[in-house]
């Protein structure tokens, strides 16, 4: 499930970067997303070697930590992006902003 969620999100952060014109840079979090979906299959072969045909029948308790931790990874990784994003600023908004508190 960690792979499968990963790479739902690095698909769907990858279309939006080429489909859309998005202003601000998808690049860190595309390679976080991506870092991550090739560290998840990894993992799965190693386990797949490990388990062998046991791999493609988890229990359901194991689904659901499994998808927890996919859920995790993606959340921490967009809230990393968020800070890169908020400390870059490259629209200079948050300077604006700041510079008008003062």
């Amino acid at each position: 499930m960690t792979l499968l969620i990963t790479v739902i999100a690095a698909v769907i952060t990858t279309c939006i970067w080429y489909f859309k014109d998005v202003k601000v840079s998808l690049f860190p979090l595309l390679f976080m997303f991506w870092g991550a979906s090739l560290m998840w299959l990894v993992d799965a072969i190693f386990e797949y070697v490990e388990l062998g045909a046991d791999y493609f029948t988890p229990s359901a308790e194991d689904m659901l930590n499994d998808s927890f931790l996919g859920l995790s990874v993606v959340a921490l990784a967009m809230v990393i992006w968020l800070v890169i994003t908020l400390i870059r600023d490259e629209k200079g908004k948050l300077s604006r902003l700041l510079k008008t508190q003062q």
